[in-house]
């Protein structure tokens, strides 16, 4: 069924195609007929970060902005969703057009620029899902904030997201903000992990909870920042680290319509990267926490691959654009297989 619907979502501008979709999923699962469309995974439970996984697929953060389909995304079979990125304050994103297409590579580039209607909004929204799940938010900072006090707006996000989350995402890699990357630098994250860390310490006192904070990281990293930022994640115990978010290299891609427009690539492309980004970082990392894996999922052997090269749980958006939902329970299966039967 997935292939016709495709030609039809694919026949209309990507960004109208997205919200058309969101809106399709949540109207089936209004009236009870997803169950009906979707092959459910088998139970495959996992602990990470403290925290029971049914099963170790998930939903990356991009689809569902604001948190408004976390129900219907839900019934999809994922072990967990995580929302956002979400800023402090709305914000409209970058220009128009800003998400393309590239079918022959199955990939996609977007330059979005965190477009979300603020985090109050999104709880708004989390508090009206009846998803008992692992939810992850994902935030970010405001554009017009100067990236000098970017610890700012992570604090307010985190402030207002830790009572809701069942972990709580940092975004600093996404290409599509005005110098976020530089976060990424050794004295920029050693001084953002801190205050994060000094905040979550008072919120699970305040909130009698204890809520992981997982960093998501780029792949355009070479072995030494990823080498320190390891060193990094290790030293201020942060939970888990989300290994990657898209790149800016068109290699693979140069030739295709729209391979120039600017913006983070995802989709098969990126699967490489990602991959060897996690490898390294298992390496680095040797155990101390878990890492996620996302980046070019579009088959369950590549969902395979990330565990296999070091990944506890995946994500993936890009592919269910390309694959639908019979993705989640292939990679699950996938997965459990494997794990069951280890080569």
């Amino acid at each position: 069924m997935f292939p016709l619907i495709r030609s039809v979502l694919f026949s209309l501008d990507p960004e109208t195609a997205h919200q058309a979709t969101l809106d399709a999923l949540n109207s089936v699962h209004c009236v009870g007929t997803l169950p009906l469309l979707v092959k459910q995974p088998s139970n495959d439970p996992r602990k990470v970060m403290g925290l029971n996984f049914p099963n170790p697929i998930g939903l990356a953060a991009g689809l569902d902005k604001n948190g408004a389909c976390i129900d219907a995304l839900a019934a999809l079979g994922f072990g967990f969703i995580e929302v956002g990125t979400v800023t402090p304050r709305p914000q409209p994103g970058n220009p128009k057009p800003r998400l393309f297409r590239l079918p022959k590579a199955e990939a996609i580039i977007n330059r979005m620029g965190f477009n979300n209607n603020g985090v109050d909004a999104l709880i708004e929204n989390v508090k009206r899902a009846k998803f008992k799940g692992i939810l992850g938010i994902n935030i970010g900072k405001n554009a017009d904030t100067p990236i000098e006090k970017a610890a700012e707006d992570y604090l307010i996000g985190l402030r207002k997201v830790y009572k809701y989350a069942s972990y709580v995402a940092i975004n600093i890699s996404s290409p599509n903000t005005k110098n976020l990357r530089q976060l990424q630098g050794v004295d920029e994250l050693d001084s953002l992990l801190s205050q994060l860390k000094a905040e979550q310490k008072i919120l699970s006192k305040l909130h009698e909870k204890y809520v992981p904070l997982a960093l998501k990281i780029a792949p355009d990293l070479d072995s030494e920042q990823i080498k320190q930022i390891a060193a990094l994640l290790i030293h201020h115990q942060i939970d888990a680290v989300i290994a990657t978010n898209t790149t800016l290299s068109r290699e693979g891609v140069e030739n295709l319509p729209h391979a120039q427009e600017s913006g983070g690539l995802s989709g098969s492309p990126v699967r490489d990267k990602s991959t060897s980004v996690i490898r390294q970082l298992a390496e680095e990392l040797n155990g101390a926490l878990p890492i996620i894996g996302v980046g070019g999922i579009l088959k369950g052997e590549h969902a395979l691959e990330k565990m296999r090269a070091g990944a506890s749980l995946v994500q993936f958006y890009s592919g269910m654009i390309y694959r639908g939902w019979e993705l989640v329970a292939e990679c699950a299966t996938a997965v459990k297989q494997t794990t069951q039967n280890p080569s």
